[in-house]
């Protein structure tokens, strides 16, 4: 996988600057998972004292979309993604910095090739852990993708 850290991270600066702006960056990528952190902020909090649940979701969306898009850049296709369904699940406060993990690469994989031999769009379920720096989860994040070829 040809993506990196610093060029995910460079385009959240360009192209999703409210991301970048609330601390979300990626930490790591490979073939099959991606870690994406962010610390809990002034510019991130919600009324509560906790991060606000869209900086998270934002975080937890990068994790899976950072995975998607590497599969359809190497496969040298020309493929749309797009979110089709998400949902959440709250278990602890988010406070101090928060890590999100996404370990289902092998999934995009499979559907990027699916489609590319079938033509016809595929469904990828994914999901992104966050949990803080003692390693309590705080939330999870599940994400439908859809892929098809252009």
């Amino acid at each position: 996988m040809n993506i990196t850290p610093r060029k995910l991270n460079l385009f959240l600066l360009f192209k999703l600057p409210s991301a970048w702006l609330c601390g979300v960056r990626v930490k790591r990528i490979d073939n099959t998972s991606c870690t994406v952190s962010v610390k809990h902020r002034w510019i991130n909090q919600n009324p509560f004292n906790s991060m606000f649940w869209a900086v998270q979701g934002m975080a937890a969306e990068l994790t899976t979309g950072a995975l998607v898009t590497g599969y359809i850049r190497n496969s040298g296709k020309k493929i749309s993604m797009l979110v089709a369904n998400n949902n959440a699940t709250f278990t602890k406060k988010a406070t101090g910095r928060v890590t999100f993990l996404c370990t289902d690469g092998y999934l995009v994989e499979d559907a990027i090739q699916k489609t590319i031999k079938t033509g016809e769009g595929q469904i990828i379920q994914m999901k992104s852990i966050g949990t803080n720096k003692d390693g309590v989860e705080v939330s999870t994040f599940n994400f439908e993708w859809t892929v098809k070829m252009k």
